[in-house]
């Protein structure tokens, strides 16, 4: 595990720390090293130790938002970085946003490629996942009859992206189908290798999908894929910052990620990761000159662009690091599984993700035996609890996203509420 003093002397995060205010990081820290000799998951339980995490947020708890798989809001140290580059950056755009906080993109490079486990050279900055990932879908060199294998459990974007391809290349498209839950992973891979032909040339699919929380057996894909000389692309935009793992130890080719969901930076932020033997290959969205053509900074080519949101990523990821991924992940598969284990036995009710340990974090789903829409409208209309309703033709549930900030009364809450809706739907259904 990288800890946090290795972070700062890798990262260079000195500069940083000076521009945090007085309190705002030092308690967090200090609530850290109080809890470094206990485990993550007796730390998970520590009502003490979440309340100083709690209390580096502004929120509006009149609201419960369980929605954080959308995107999370800012801790204050984050947030008011972000609004101090906007300030700096109005002065002049022209001198501070380019000549002063855009050369500091370098330091966010390398500070997320230490929290990544990557070189900085493979990382591009995006704007979010969906961006990274379009990078790879549009940029490979793929041709008429071509075969690209992914999941009919992606994030929507990315399926219509291959459409598209589909429908202006000739490529042909496989989307694979997946039982909810999955416990057993290498059942994922086999159903993924079932579906290559001899003209496959890619692999496309989730880290954790953003239905259900599905975790992929990613580094045994990437490795069957390369036998084969297939590319991998994967999904992280729900993984990263979210549970422990290294992005160099998945071996895939390309992985895109969002940073304003669990690494808690400013919407509009995101990562790219490319293999170095593949960014010559792909072709970016906008054309870079030449001599960029071999240069991961070539993917980050978007025309004129704020300086203010990638450099806040700096503060976000300091934050992170205070806390300890093991510790964030650990805390949010102990909120979920508090008021999961409240509700999964009422009738008509099904947790859709798994449950086990190595497999579940911050993001469920809940199947309550009825329309998810009605839930939902009954949960915010009565307690202002704001969920996510998926609805599919193979399954529908909530999708619950806590986050380090949620309380243990907030999550009570919203047992007892969700209890209530389900008890009153089934005595309605056998008036």
């Amino acid at each position: 595990m990288l800890t946090r003093r290795s972070f700062l002397q890798t990262a260079g995060a000195t500069s940083v720390l000076a521009t945090l205010r007085p309190d705002a990081f030092a308690r967090v820290s200090a609530a850290s090293e109080s809890v470094a000799d206990r485990s993550p998951a007796e730390v998970a339980a520590d009502e003490s130790y979440w309340r100083e995490i709690q209390q580096s947020f502004t929120l509006d708890r009149t609201i419960i938002n369980l929605n954080n798989g959308y995107t999370c809001p800012s801790p204050r140290v984050v947030h008011e970085a972000y609004k101090r580059y906007l300030d700096e950056s109005n002065q002049a755009p022209i001198y501070y946003m380019w000549n002063l906080l855009e050369p500091n993109v370098e330091q966010v490079r390398k500070k997320l490629a230490a929290v990544a486990g990557c070189d900085p050279e493979e990382l591009a900055i995006t704007r979010n996942a969906s961006e990274a990932l379009q990078i790879c879908q549009l940029g490979l060199d793929l041709k008429a009859g071509d075969h690209v294998v992914t999941t009919n459990q992606d994030y929507g974007r990315m399926l219509d992206t291959w459409d598209q391809r589909a429908a202006r290349d000739g490529i042909k498209v496989t989307k694979i189908s997946f039982p909810v839950p999955t416990t057993n992973l290498s059942e994922l891979t086999s159903r993924i290798e079932a579906a290559i032909t001899p003209q496959t040339k890619v692999i496309h699919h989730c880290h954790i999908t953003n239905l259900t929380g599905q975790l992929f057996p990613v580094r045994d894909i990437a490795r069957m894929a390369r036998a084969r000389g297939i590319k991998t692309i994967v999904d992280g935009a729900h993984a990263f910052a979210h549970f422990p793992f290294k992005v160099s130890d998945l071996e895939c080719d390309f992985y895109g990620t969002s940073l304003h969901k669990w690494l808690l930076a400013p919407v509009g932020t995101g990562f790219l990761y490319v293999r170095r033997e593949n960014i010559e290959k792909v072709w970016p969205l906008t054309p870079p000159p030449a001599s960029k053509m071999k240069d991961i900074r070539k993917f980050e080519e978007v025309g004129t662009h704020p300086a203010a949101t990638h450099n806040a990523i700096a503060e976000a990821l300091v934050f992170h690091q205070a806390i300890g991924v093991e510790r964030k992940s650990a805390r949010l598969r102990y909120l979920n599984e508090r008021w999961a284990s409240r509700v999964d036995q009422l009738p008509g009710v099904k947790i859709l993700n798994s449950r086990e340990p190595n497999q579940s974090w911050g993001l469920y789903n809940v199947s309550v035996g009825s329309d998810p829409s009605k839930a939902y409208d009954f949960l915010w209309g009565k307690y202002r609890i704001i969920t996510a309703a998926i609805k599919r033709s193979d399954y529908q549930g909530l999708r619950v996203t806590p986050n380090v900030y949620t309380t243990l009364d907030e999550i009570d809450t919203f047992a007892a509420a969700l209890t209530e809706y389900v008890r009153s739907n089934a005595a309605a259904s056998q008036a």
